[in-house]
């Protein structure tokens, strides 16, 4: 199975480009943070980016998701981001790698899960916040260039899907998968 990473700022336009894959019959992955967000807010976290165990519960329900998709017979699955984004997001929030991720990074790295071109989905020009978006347009773009580097540092090549049409952004991708 090929394993392909989408990635990009929040409201890159990410998940409109996974739905559309996943019409077109794509296995996906869904991303874990936004879930691990709303669940912690569910529980009276407001803001559970807060706390470094944040960075571990990302990890864990990647890893478990990962494990899970494995069982489905595909031959081209997309994950909406990958543990290599919460190190990214836990350099960013300038929390040291844990245990925890340090061993998810191991596991990924050790049986070559992903392919190596990873989809960068750049920034629309706009942010639509969220209860678990709160980033505003001028941090995600401070962020942008965090995954960018944390990527390349992993030994992944990076492939560009610049703003465009829904259309335009899915086919950029299929183009590169066919190649691959």
């Amino acid at each position: 199975m090929k394993r392909f990473i989408l990635t990009g700022t929040p409201g890159s336009g990410k998940t409109a480009i996974l739905r559309q894959l996943e019409l077109d019959g794509y296995s996906v992955v869904e991303e874990a943070a936004t879930d691990v967000i709303a669940l912690c807010q569910a529980r009276g976290v407001a803001e559970p980016w807060t706390d470094i165990s944040f960075i571990d519960l990302i990890a864990d329900l990647q890893r478990q998701r990962q494990i899970r998709a494995e069982q489905e017979p595909a031959e081209v699955q997309f994950h909406d981001r990958s543990v290599i984004c919460t190190a990214a997001l836990a350099r960013y929030l300038r929390f040291p790698v844990t245990d925890v991720l340090g061993k998810e990074l191991e596991r990924i790295r050790t049986e070559n899960i992903f392919q190596t071109p990873v989809f960068f989905i750049r920034n629309l020009g706009f942010i639509s916040p969220t209860e678990a978006r709160r980033i505003s347009f001028e941090e995600s773009l401070r962020f942008d260039k965090v995954p960018e580097e944390t990527y390349r540092d992993f030994g992944l090549e990076f492939i560009s899907v610049e703003p465009a049409s829904l259309a335009d952004r899915v086919a950029a991708i299929k183009t590169v998968i066919e190649r691959t």
